[in-house]
């Protein structure tokens, strides 16, 4: 049985799709990305502050289903350019414990909804 996720303190949806997804115990979560929950406006101000941004929308999907970063155990990150890549993995890391981290893929794309240059999205286990 699966059980939608929503949270006000992350980007409503903007399609046919939910912030998050509970089956049994493991959480499929949509990708993130810098929209601010409040205003529905994009933070792009540097890679650094929009990959925040992004970390503090999963960071409320994540407590909507009562767990939290310990409980991920795979993440997906799309980056527009590989360059911004070490600056997107010091935030991304400063979310995790490095001796239990999650497993992840980065992959760079062509383009990212609406004209962002990160969204990760992640699979955690209660």
């Amino acid at each position: 049985m699966k059980k939608i996720i929503f949270t006000e303190n992350a980007p409503a949806p903007i399609g046919p799709y939910n912030q998050a997804v509970l089956v049994g115990n493991t959480l499929y979560t949509s990708g993130q990305i810098a929209l601010d929950p409040k205003t529905m406006e994009l933070v792009l101000t540097d890679i650094q502050t929009e990959t925040k941004q992004v970390m503090e929308n999963m960071k409320a999907v994540l407590d909507a289903a009562d767990m939290s970063f310990e409980n991920v155990v795979k993440t997906t990150i799309f980056i527009m350019d590989m360059a911004d890549f070490a600056n997107i993995n010091t935030v991304y890391g400063s979310y995790f414990n490095e001796e239990t981290a999650p497993a992840r893929e980065t992959v760079q794309v062509a383009g990212l909804p609406k004209g962002v240059n990160v969204e990760i999205s992640m699979i955690a286990i209660k």
